[in-house]
This record gives C-alpha cells, sequence and structure tokens, in this order.
C-alpha cells in the first residue's frame, strides 16, 4: 500500500470483475452509511449519490446488508485484516523498544496515521460491527486475536524489566488499546467538529496510559 493509496483504493483494484457502476455503488455507500450510520441509509439514498437506479443496486446487491457486506468482508477478510497485520507487525510490533513509552508512542503514531488515510471505513466498522456478529466474528479472528497476541508478549517484555506494573498481562494490553482508540473514535466519530488540540490530547493519552501503568518511583 503506497504512501498515497487507501483502503478503499485497494478494495476497487483488487475486485477486478467490478463494473464501474458497481464501484459508484460501493463508494457512495461507504460515504453515506459513514455520514449516516447503516440503519438510518436507504437504497434511495446510495442510488442518488452513484447516480444510477435503485434497481441497479439491487440487481447487485440483494439487500441493503448484502451491500454493507460487500464493503465491510473484503475490507476486513482480503484487505484491512492482511494490511494491519502486516503493516502493524512491520513498523509497530516487530520492532525493538528501549522503554515503554517507546512503545506506546509508536502505536499512537502509526494507526493514527492509518485512521486519517481511512476515516470514512473506521466509522463504518466501528458504527456497524456491534451490530452484526458475522462480521464481528471476522474482525475478532482476523485482526483482534493475532494483535493481541503479539502485544501481550511485548507487555510481559516490559513487565520483565519492571517498566510496567505487576497485573494481569491482558488488562494491561486492554486499558493501552481502549485508551488510544477511546481517543481516536472521539475525535473522528463523536466529536469531529470540537476545537481538538490534537498534539495535546495524543500527548495527554499516552501520559494517561504511563502513568496507570507504570509503577511510581
Amino acid at each position: 500500500m503506497s504512501s498515497q493509496e487507501s483502503i478503499l483504493d485497494l478494495i476497487l483494484k483488487e475486485e477486478k470483475n467490478i463494473t464501474n457502476k458497481q464501484k459508484k455503488i460501493l463508494i457512495a455507500a461507504i460515504e453515506a452509511f459513514s455520514d449516516k450510520g447503516y440503519a438510518a441509509t436507504s437504497t434511495n439514498e446510495i442510488a442518488k449519490k452513484a447516480g444510477v437506479a435503485e434497481g441497479t443496486i439491487f440487481r447487485h446487491y440483494k439487500t441493503k446488508k448484502d451491500l454493507l457486506t460487500a464493503i465491510l468482508t473484503p475490507l476486513v477478510h482480503t484487505l484491512i485484516a492482511p494490511f494491519i497485520v502486516k503493516d502493524f507487525f512491520s513498523k509497530v510490533l516487530d520492532l525493538s523498544y528501549n522503554t515503554f513509552e517507546e512503545f506506546i508512542r509508536a502505536i499512537v503514531y502509526n494507526r493514527l496515521e492509518f485512521l486519517k488515510k481511512n476515516q470514512a471505513l473506521f466509522k463504518i466498522l466501528i458504527q456497524e460491527i456491534p451490530f452484526h456478529e458475522d462480521l464481528r466474528e471476522l474482525f475478532k479472528e482476523q485482526i483482534a486475536k493475532k494483535i493481541f497476541k503479539r502485544m501481550e508478549e511485548l507487555v510481559e517484555s516490559f513487565k520483565a524489566k519492571s517498566e510496567i506494573i505487576d497485573i494481569p498481562t491482558y488488562s494491561s494490553v486492554r486499558l493501552t488499546v481502549t485508551s488510544i482508540f477511546g481517543y481516536f473514535i472521539a475525535r473522528y466519530i463523536l466529536l469531529p467538529e470540537a476545537k481538538w488540540n490534537d498534539e495535546e490530547e495524543i500527548e495527554t493519552t499516552i501520559q494517561f496510559i504511563l502513568y496507570g501503568l507504570t509503577p511510581r518511583k
């Protein structure tokens, strides 16, 4: 994935048999689902955005759920999962860190760059995965388990050096991940219109994690 390509670019590139109308439908659906959510978006709205007749959508996708699945299943299974795992491992999880703080900063800045580039798709995933068990299980199997396993190994190494307090390793990983993604969700999904000082908020999030997990001296 080049620095200029988004996940959407890769979806459209990977789908060799996709028609121009299908591309327009997928792009329109991503924009609509991202703006209003899956439940509040009608196929008629998607058709208008795509510049096609509503019947054209149903010729390619039997239901609105099929359209969502057409976006998210290849997104998670074919593209996001391999990309996130490979990219996150090569740029963050497989590197060496002198301190726990270095590790946390690497996670924050690596994922921030990724999420900025793929904001609309990230919003759809966050909004819809809780309501679709098949997508939730796919995300869990393809991404969460692999990343959590490696993060647990790294956290264990920091615990061995007394850089992290002695609490269950899974709890350390969970608290770290939820703190970082809590900021991302608030910043880009819940309150994007707020006046954010990103540099300050990122630093506050990092310090919050460090204060909670590093031993008091």
